[in-house]
Parts: structure tokens; C-alpha cells; sequence
């Protein structure tokens, strides 16, 4: 028996030699190895006490019990209550790699930001009552004050259909039997996020869901795209991200429109100044945390230019035009091409090749880099055109893939990943909401870092599922699997900052402050939790 229980632990050891953990952890502190066994012992505590415990009422969408990793949506009022959630929130996080910059920001502080602005109208195909509220979505943008109105609701009877109303007073005069202003606020907000009953019942599929989902940018898009409110969102953007320990992020900012509203309510801010305020309010934010003594906490930001693959091979050329010309003009911001939108359904990758090679070429001879940093494989497919963008992806010489999420179908370009050093943005909540995966249990990220492909923890557009920051990401991962310890979270955290843009002394500047942040976590867990033998 002691020949077979050596055989044993030696099989279980060859078998995890290529996780992307596994050199960390055969190297950690005695300090860590004390922190893992105490965050050990409270997930299984949590498994037992807080996901097995009896319901005193069913959930009602989604699984009918709870089990760690379950559906986002109905377990997030679970999860936050959790104390591995507690530390978790304490974690230096490092970088946020994929994340869509119109989605960043909470959809109540959005709607509050936009309330401020009297530029800001409102309006709808038909009036709202009761019989349309759950089926009408509203368009917001900023007017020119010439066009601005002084009509008061879009509930009355009288409202004349696709007429502007002042988003403020459209909320002062919401019917009373509609909920008044607190009802305003829930048919909007509802109308930029998803909820358990639509991910888990009415469209629960990847195409139903897909719609919902594609829908809440239309709302959303025209209460953030006017320049004094996308300055404020920019700005807690990167607040809230530092709150929740993320010290440098990388957005994928949408430039399919050439120009957005300014100032005045024109439709007249191209690129280049869209680029010149998010600078500005980097370095606004940069230099505040340096005045409060919390430099270490935020290093920084770059840019991935993005554009929707809706469009011909023939108009992708003039965004690749602008994308040169932007990273010329922002060099310390644009780091980065993706074309963006649901794989299923949109253009496949080899649609675009003869642009994408040329556009290469053309940094050769202008000697920049704007390395393709390729959403491929977010798709349940087996060979379909989103599955094959992969192939696509990887021949044209992408850094990093977006989601991957059929990436384990394929043996061999897991190796090349493997060999060619390209990290996976992987998204565990966006995924499951989404309905590429039931729960986090079923979710192929075990495999991909147990084949030795490296992996940064994403995000994705957490104001629609309500993931904020990245400590669900984080604690979605951890609880569904008895591997992950300490040594995870640790490579997890420095991997999205070894793959991320920042240039090597960037790098080295990053992960100096993260030694720090981290070594405080380390001695959080043990003073806080370490003493304690009942850990429930």
C-alpha cells in the first residue's frame, strides 16, 4: 500500500506540473503557506456552512440549491457575505486586462452623472405605462441647448412618440403608479443591466442573452458618450477600479464612432480629443493618489483600440488609418487593436486578414508596435467561424486572446499558446452569464492553466452583470476548485501585469508596489484570521 500511496502522490504531482502555479507554489513563504491553509479551511468551512445550509427560500432563478460557483446572479447577495469574499476584497489585484470602457461604471452612478447634465434628453417610441414599461427602451443623448425642450414627462398620455423630454424632468414626473422617480430609476437601470430572471429564464441562451446584452449599450452609450459625463465616468472608472485593488487597467475603448458630443452638444469631439481627456484625467487621478501617500495603489492605464467587426475589410481600412495616426499622436496610450461584437453572429476574422496583414506591414516601415490583442473563441462552437477565429487569431500574431472560451478544443493550439507565451483574458462571470457555461465548476479554466497556458482574471463589462472591480472574478475562480490556493491567486494577480502593455520598466516599477500590497495581504490574513480556530 505505501508503494501504491507514493505512486499515487507522484501521479497527482507529474499531473500539475504545468500549472501556471506550480513553480510559486513550491516557493512560497512560510508566511503564505500559513495564509493558504487559513483560506483553505475557510472555503471548505463556507461550503459546508453557507453554500450546503438549508434555504429558508428557493432561489427564484437558476438552480433550485446552493453549491460554490453557482449561477453569479443568484448567488451575489450570498457571496458578499462571505468572509473569503471580505479577504479577497483586500487583494491586490494588479491588472485589468479586458474590460469594454462603456461598461465600467456602476449603472446607478452612471444615471446619477447623467442627471446632472440638463443637456441630457430623453425619449421613446411610445409613452410609458404600463402595459410598454417592460418592453420599451428609452434613448438618451445630449443636445445642442438650441434643440434642448422643456416638455415634462414621457409617461402622459399626450407624449408625442420620439419627442425629447429632459432626462431629469422625465424622472420628476415618472406616473406615480409606475413608481415615481424610484420607478424611473429601475425601468432605467434595468434597462443597462441584466437580472437572474432574464439570464436564467426568458433568455437563456447565448443568442437570447446576447440581445438583452447588446441592448443595454444602446441606453447606456448616450448617457456616457457627451464629454462632461464621459470625463466624470473615466474618472470613476478609475476610482472605483483602485477601491476594489486593481493598480493598472487596459479598457478596450469602442472608436467605431468618428466623432461624439462635446461640450456643447454637437456631435463634434473626434478621437484625438477623446484620447486627450482620458489622458488628462489619468494624470489627474495619478497625481491625487500621490498626494494622499497611495501611489503604489495605481500605476496607470493604456488603450486597446477597438471597432466592431460589423463593418467591410474596405472600412476597416480607415480605422487602421486612425489607429496608426492615434498611436503616433498618444504613443503612452493606444497598446493594443481587437475587433469587437458577438463571434456567433458577426464577421469571423478571416474576413479581415488582407487589412490586418497590410496594416503590420505598414508599423514595420513606420517602426511602431500596435500588437492584436484578438477576441476568438467566446463561443459554445466546435468549428464554427467564431471557433475558427482562433486559428485566425493566432496566425495573425495576437499577444492575447479575449475569452478563448473554446480554447481547449484544440490541443494544438493550446501548445502554441503554451510555447508562443500568449496569455488568455478569461472572463468566468461574463461567460456564465452569458451562457457559454452553467457555473464556475463547469467552466474550462481548470484545463487551460492545468495545459501551462497563462491566464489573466477579466472582468469584461461588469456594469451590465454587476461584477464590479474583480474580486467576484477572483472568488468565483476560488471557490470552484479544491486546487486553487494561495500560489492561484499569486499568479493570477501577476500575470495580468507580465502580460499586460506596461513596457519593461513599467513592469518593473508594478511589480515592485505589488510586492508591497501583497505582503500586506499576506499579514491581513494571518492577524485577522489567524488565531482563530473556528473559522465559521
Amino acid at each position: 500500500m505505501d508503494n501504491y500511496l507514493s505512486n499515487r502522490q507522484q501521479l497527482i504531482a507529474d499531473d500539475r506540473a504545468l500549472r501556471v502555479d506550480a513553480a510559486y507554489q513550491r516557493n512560497l513563504s512560510v508566511e503564505e503557506r500559513r495564509a493558504d491553509e487559513i483560506l483553505r479551511r475557510i472555503r471548505t468551512s463556507e461550503a459546508a456552512l453557507v453554500w450546503s445550509a438549508p434555504q429558508v427560500q428557493k432561489p427564484q432563478h437558476g438552480s433550485q440549491q446552493l453549491f460554490p460557483g453557482m449561477e453569479f446572479l443568484t448567488a451575489r447577495e450570498t457571496i458578499v457575505g462571505t468572509q473569503l469574499f471580505n479577504i479577497l476584497s483586500k487583494m491586490p489585484k494588479g491588472g485589468l486586462l479586458h474590460a469594454h470602457l462603456g461598461a465600467m461604471v456602476r449603472a446607478d452612478a452612471l444615471l446619477r452623472l447623467a442627471l446632472k447634465q440638463p443637456a441630457i434628453h430623453i425619449r421613446v417610441p411610445v409613452a410609458i405605462s404600463e402595459s410598454t414599461i417592460k418592453t420599451t427602451l428609452p434613448e438618451c443623448s445630449a443636445l445642442p441647448r438650441s434643440q434642448w425642450t422643456t416638455q415634462s414627462s414621457i409617461t402622459e398620455a399626450a407624449y408625442e412618440p420620439k419627442s425629447w423630454v429632459p432626462l431629469q424632468n422625465a424622472r420628476d414626473n415618472f406616473d406615480a403608479t409606475l413608481g415615481g422617480p424610484e420607478g424611473f430609476d429601475r425601468w432605467i437601470l434595468g434597462s443597462m443591466t441584466i437580472d437572474p430572471s432574464e439570464a436564467y429564464g426568458t433568455h437563456n441562451t447565448t443568442g437570447e442573452i446576447w440581445k438583452k446584452f447588446q441592448s443595454t449599450f444602446y441606453v447606456s452609450e448616450g448617457l456616457i458618450f457627451y464629454e462632461p459625463v464621459l470625463a466624470e465616468y473615466i474618472r470613476e472608472f478609475f476610482y472605483s477600479s483602485i477601491e476594489d485593488g486593481i493598480s493598472y487597467v487596459e479598457p478596450r475603448m469602442i472608436f467605431h464612432a468618428k466623432y461624439i458630443r462635446g461640450a456643447d452638444g454637437e456631435m463634434n469631439l473626434p478621437h484625438s480629443a477623446w484620447l486627450q481627456l482620458y489622458d488628462r484625467i489619468l494624470e489627474e487621478v495619478k497625481a491625487d493618489m500621490k498626494t494622499h501617500g497611495r501611489e503604489d495603489e495605481f500605476v496607470g492605464s493604456k488603450v486597446i483600440y477597438s471597432i466592431l467587426r460589423i463593418i467591410t475589410p474596405e472600412e476597416l481600412e480607415w480605422y487602421l488609418d486612425d489607429c496608426i495616426a492615434m498611436k503616433q499622436q498618444f504613443p503612452h496610450l493606444i497598446c493594443g487593436f481587437d475587433l469587437v461584437g458577438h463571434e456567433d453572429t458577426l464577421r469571423p476574422l478571416i474576413d479581415y486578414a488582407a487589412p490586418l496583414l497590410r496594416f503590420v506591414d505598414r508599423q514595420k516601415e513606420l517602426g511602431i508596435e500596435i500588437p492584436f490583442m484578438f477576441h476568438a473563441g467566446e463561443t459554445l462552437g466546435d468549428g464554427t467561424m467564431a471557433d475558427v477565429n482562433l486559428y485566425d487569431a493566432i496566425l495573425l500574431g495576437t499577444k492575447r486572446i479575449g475569452h478563448g472560451f473554446s480554447l481547449i478544443k484544440h490541443p494544438k493550439l493550446m501548445e502554441i499558446c503554451r510555447q508562443k507565451d500568449i496569455c488568455v483574458e478569461v472572463c468566468p462571470i461574463s461567460n456564465e452569464i452569458l451562457r457559454l457555461t452553467g457555473s464556475m465548476p463547469m467552466h474550462p479554466l481548470p484545463a487551460v492553466m492545468n495545459q501551462g497556458v497563462h491566464v489573466a482574471l477579466c472582468s469584461d463589462d461588469p456594469s451590465i452583470f454587476g461584477n464590479m472591480g474583480l474580486t467576484f472574478d477572483f472568488y468565483q475562480v476560488f471557490v470552484a476548485s479544491e486546487v486553487n490556493g494561495i500560489a492561484t491567486l499569486h499568479e493570477l494577480v501577476w500575470d495580468s501585469i507580465r502580460y499586460s502593455s506596461l513596457d519593461a520598466h513599467e513592469k518593473m516599477h508594478a511589480f515592485e508596489k505589488l510586492e508591497r500590497r501583497w505582503a500586506v495581504f499576506v499579514r491581513y490574513i494571518l492577524d485577522t484570521y489567524g488565531d482563530n480556530d473556528d473559522i465559521s
